[in-house]
């Protein structure tokens, strides 16, 4: 049986590793390409401890985590996610920034990706925030790792009233499945305010 749980600070301690290990998994897949280490998954994830603002959406088969949703307030993201909405005139104290959506194949096309929009968005617009917005990491359409079944989710972010701002990225450093180590990434930001 599916259920979804929306949590906040301290309340996602108990599920950091199952986390981590989610999203090792997860990120193994393009777009991402992402070589996980659990250690550093575990360290990164502990952030969300950190404040009442934070919010994990958890979707568990039974008592499995098979799917989890992320966000935080912009403020209190790092300078990479911060910087391009300062650079651009956007006062980062208005938005909520949405991190990973994760979710294992098998429970793909049953509106877990929607639910967890809607709990992110009910937990940011709760608390004030005016903007939500999240990245996508870019790949070339000829990417030799891509899939031929390889689906962008440019239409399901459109539909759920998000816009591509082409104009803000970030770079993220992260090493891939065939790499020796570390490289930069280009990510793109999708927003979509909540005033209008």
């Amino acid at each position: 049986m599916l259920t979804i749980k929306r949590l906040s600070g301290v309340d996602i301690k108990p599920y950091i590793a199952d986390l981590a290990k989610l999203r090792i998994t997860v990120f193994r897949e393009f777009p991402y390409l992402y070589d996980g280490n659990f250690d550093y998954e575990q360290k990164y994830l502990k952030r969300y401890l950190n404040s009442e603002e934070t919010v994990v959406v958890i979707c568990f088969d039974n008592d499995t985590v098979v799917g989890a949703s992320t966000g935080m307030p912009m403020q209190d993201e790092e300078k990479m996610v911060r910087e391009p909405f300062e650079k651009s005139g956007f006062d980062v104290n208005d938005i909520f920034y949405f991190g990973e959506s994760i979710l294992l194949k098998e429970y793909r096309g049953q509106g877990i990706g929607s639910r967890f929009f809607t709990e992110r968005e009910a937990h940011a617009t709760k608390l004030g925030y005016n903007i939500t917005t999240f990245c996508a990491v870019d790949r070339p359409d000829d990417h030799p790792r891509r899939p031929t079944s390889y689906t962008p989710l440019d239409a399901f972010w459109s539909k759920r009233g998000y816009k591509k701002k082409s104009s803000l990225k970030a770079t993220f450093n992260w090493q891939d499945l065939d790499e020796d180590s570390e490289s930069p990434k280009s990510l793109t930001f999708w927003l979509k305010n909540h005033d209008s």
